[in-house]
């Protein structure tokens, strides 16, 4: 092939939808049911600010309604336009078939950049915004539910929670008309970590398969592995902290938009984030070397990279010169489908958006969950739990007595076992099983068959057939 001309955004997502396709024996008009987005909204809308009127254009974008809601997250920057959100739309679709939570896809931005404007101006802009949406039934709790993507956090989605409940006052589900909410909001604990967490899970889930650690050129386990981040908001923040924290990797680089920290003896990441919130970018930071040119640090020696930014970080003009042996896409679509085909070539194995990142989603469906129930998870069953564990403690301590002693629980065996599971650890746990079966029906079709090389396509054609049974039986 010739790595010429780079497709965008919107063609790479077809590009590797058609690839995909090929392998299976869909009916045509099927395929072209899943392929195509069936709906887009444009709203332009006008906020007075600072005296005048400004007019801002937004997008809600549905590109599968196989199943209800649909979910995908609101963008704030200024390159959002329709292709963008109909391509991340249509990712959505297959990243909740993957990890098997019950939504469509959608996705939704809003071309601004939010760093022009104060906390209250972007609270009216949002507030309108939702008006716009909520009024067309483009965020609902059953039909359309959006969630925080780049440039919006859990501030936004209060607000939009909020502008939901005051539209609609007697709906007792109005809560889950939004996820990624703060704690005090109707959220859900682990939800600010869960796309990180989610990325920590999927490489330990691809260290236990010891053929696609192989296919890698690795060996052992995450243990010691060099890693570099691109981007450390809270996506490769949080995928980095745990990875140093809890699975003993080296984070030798961090790159961020004003230049990259490198660092071969691991940098401190917690240390790298508190710098970047207190100075706006890495420029300065004392423990390690600084490169004005970022995207250098890509192409740099290491065992994992974790693009955790934008889209088409790593494209034609730099894959070639990529050492990483695994990558893993932490972002959506950071890799385009040119640089994705020269990677294959050369052997490296990428572990896809669809499935890497889908810890955001997963957890988003838990609050969702959560909130349709109106109750936090752990309530009602934690106490109970914790009372059958002392029954069992007891019996061992008299047993303890009876043998004066000669026998004795191991330390903090006592203390481990009697506490019952609260709401983080349950969504952890949710969350681990979640990525642990999305991995293994990739690996499945990965390892078994001739005519699949890399785990994208292995990704694409597990949940394009899950998606079409969902039509099927729709009777379509």
């Amino acid at each position: 092939m010739s790595h010429t001309k780079e497709p965008s955004f919107r063609e790479s997502v077809d590009l590797m939808f058609n690839r995909a396709v090929a392998l299976m024996d869909l009916a045509p008009g099927l395929e072209e049911k899943i392929r195509v987005c069936n709906a887009t909204y444009t709203v332009r809308f006008g906020v007075r600010l600072r005296g005048q009127i400004h007019t801002f254009t937004g997008y809600r974008s549905v590109h599968s309604e196989h199943k209800e809601p649909v979910k995908g997250g609101i963008r704030y920057a200024m390159g959002v336009n329709q292709d963008e959100v109909e391509a991340l739309a249509a990712l959505m679709t297959y990243k909740c078939a993957l990890v098997e939570a019950p939504f469509g896809g959608a996705k939704g931005g809003l071309r601004i950049d939010p760093r022009q404007y104060d906390e209250y101006e972007l609270e009216m802009i949002t507030r309108r915004f939702t008006y716009e949406l909520v009024k067309r039934d483009l965020i609902n709790p059953s039909q359309n539910v959006p969630a925080p993507d780049m440039g919006t956090s859990e501030r936004e989605m209060a607000w939009i929670a909020d502008h939901y409940a005051r539209m609609n006052t007697t709906d007792i589900n109005a809560q889950a008309c939004v996820t990624g909410k703060p704690l005090n909001a109707g959220g859900i604990a682990g939800r600010v970590e869960a796309t990180g967490r989610g990325v920590q899970y999927a490489l330990r889930e691809f260290f236990r398969d010891d053929m696609g650690v192989q296919k890698a050129g690795l060996t052992g386990t995450l243990d010691g592995k060099r890693v570099i981040v691109q981007g450390l908001g809270n996506v490769g923040y949080h995928a980095a902290k745990f990875l140093s924290e809890e699975d003993g990797c080296k984070i030798t680089g961090i790159i961020e938009r004003d230049g990259a920290l490198f660092n071969p003896d691991g940098l401190d990441v917690e240390a790298v984030h508190h710098w970047i919130v207190g100075h706006g970018g890495v420029s300065g930071y004392p423990d390690a070397t600084h490169t004005a040119e970022g995207a250098a640090v890509l192409e740099k020696e290491c065992d994992i990279l974790i693009p955790a930014a934008l889209e088409g970080v790593v494209n034609l003009s730099n894959a070639k010169r990529i050492k990483a042996p695994l990558i893993i896409e932490a972002a959506n679509g950071p890799i385009t489908a040119g640089a994705d085909d020269i990677l294959r070539e050369k052997g490296t194995v990428i572990i896809p958006d669809m499935y890497a990142n889908a810890g955001g989603v997963t957890v988003s469906y838990f609050e969702w969950v959560k909130n349709l129930g109106h109750i936090r998870f752990g309530r009602m069953g934690r106490r109970q739990e914790e009372a059958r564990h002392q029954l069992l403690i007891d019996e061992l301590e008299r047993l303890d007595k009876y043998l004066g002693g000669a026998w004795s629980m191991t330390p903090n065996f006592k203390a481990k076992y009697l506490r019952g599971a609260d709401e983080l650890e349950l969504v952890r746990s949710g969350l681990d099983d979640t990525m642990r079966t999305a991995y293994q029906s990739m690996r499945d079709v990965w390892h078994e068959r001739q005519d699949v090389t890399d785990l994208r396509t292995a990704a694409y054609l597990v949940s394009i057939s899950r998606v079409a049974a969902s039509y099927r039986a729709k009777g379509l």
